[in-house]
C-alpha cells in the first residue's frame, strides 16, 4: 500500500519546471475544439514524465489512518489536518485505540480543524462500525466504505485508490476546476466529471490521474492566478483566460 511520507518529497510537487515567467510569456492560448484521444494521452504522459509516482499530501500510516485523515480533510487543508493528526495518530492508529481515546479527547486534538465537533463524532462512529462489522479493518469496496459515518463518494475513492491501488477518480475542487480548464470534461457535477475522466483517460494512467490533477491544480493551475507560463501541458490546454496572468512585480525598494 502506498504511503505518504511525513516530509514533502519531490513526489509532492507536480512539475519540475521553472517558477520564473519568461519575459513576454503568454498565458494559456485560446482554443475551442475538443481534445482528441491522442492529445489526452499526451497530457497524462507529460504528467507521468514530470512526476512518475505522485503521492497525496495527507499523512497516514495505514488504511485506517488514511480513512480518518480523509474524513477530517473535508473543508480543511491537508496541512491543517496533518498538524492535528500527527498527535492523534501517535495515540490512536486503529479503531480500537480511537474508541478507547474517546470522543472528547479526539475533539480536543482536532480542534484546529473546521467542523471538528461533528468530525470527532464521525471518527468514533466509523471506528465502532469498523470493529462491529469489519473486524477492525478498512473495507476495500465502495458500498461498505460509503456506509461508514462521514464517508462519501470522494472519500471512498481516495481510500480505494491510495490504500488499495484501485483506479478511482476522487473529484475535489482542484480536479473539478482543472478538468474544465484543460478541456477534459464539461460535467456540471463532481460525479459527471468523475465519469468523464474515467471514460477518456487511458487505462495506463488512471491509477495516478487524480493525484496528477490535484497537484496540478494546487501548485500550477490555481483558481485565481494560474501559472500558465510554466505549465507542462500548455500546448494542449483549452483554458481561455479572461486576462493574461502575470507574475507579481517586485516592489521597488523603499516603496510604501
Amino acid at each position: 500500500m502506498p504511503r505518504h511520507p511525513a516530509d514533502k518529497s519531490a513526489n509532492s510537487i507536480p512539475h519540475r519546471v521553472s517558477k520564473n515567467k519568461p519575459k513576454g510569456a503568454k498565458a494559456c492560448p485560446v482554443r475551442s475544439r475538443k481534445l482528441s484521444a491522442k492529445e489526452i494521452k499526451a497530457i497524462f504522459a507529460a504528467f507521468a514524465r514530470e512526476n512518475p509516482e505522485p503521492k497525496g499530501e495527507l499523512e497516514h500510516t495505514n488504511p485506517y489512518t488514511l480513512l480518518v485523515a480523509v474524513v477530517l480533510s473535508a473543508q480543511a487543508t491537508d496541512a491543517g489536518v496533518n498538524k492535528a493528526t500527527r498527535v492523534l495518530f501517535r495515540l490512536a492508529d486503529t479503531p480500537a485505540k480511537m474508541i478507547a481515546l474517546g470522543e472528547d479527547k479526539v475533539r480536543d486534538l482536532i480542534r484546529t480543524i473546521g467542523l471538528y465537533r461533528n468530525k470527532a463524532k464521525n471518527v468514533i462512529a466509523l471506528s465502532e462500525k469498523l470493529l462491529a462489522e469489519h473486524g477492525g479493518t478498512v473495507p476495500a469496496d465502495r458500498e461498505a466504505l460509503e456506509s461508514l459515518p462521514g464517508v462519501g463518494r470522494k472519500t471512498a475513492n481516495v481510500v480505494m485508490n491510495v490504500a488499495f491501488g484501485q483506479p478511482t477518480m476522487a473529484v475535489d475542487t482542484h480536479v473539478f476546476r482543472v478538468a474544465h480548464r484543460i478541456g477534459l470534461s464539461d460535467g456540471k457535477t463532481p460525479l459527471a466529471v468523475e465519469e468523464d475522466l474515467l471514460r477518456i483517460i487511458p487505462p495506463e494512467y488512471t491509477l495516478h490521474a487524480h493525484h496528477w490533477l490535484i497537484l496540478h491544480g494546487r501548485y500550477l493551475c490555481k483558481a485565481r492566478a494560474p501559472e500558465c507560463w510554466r505549465c507542462p501541458i500548455l500546448s494542449y490546454c483549452r483554458f481561455e483566460p479572461k486576462s493574461e496572468f502575470k507574475a507579481k512585480p517586485l516592489q521597488a525598494a523603499g516603496a510604501g
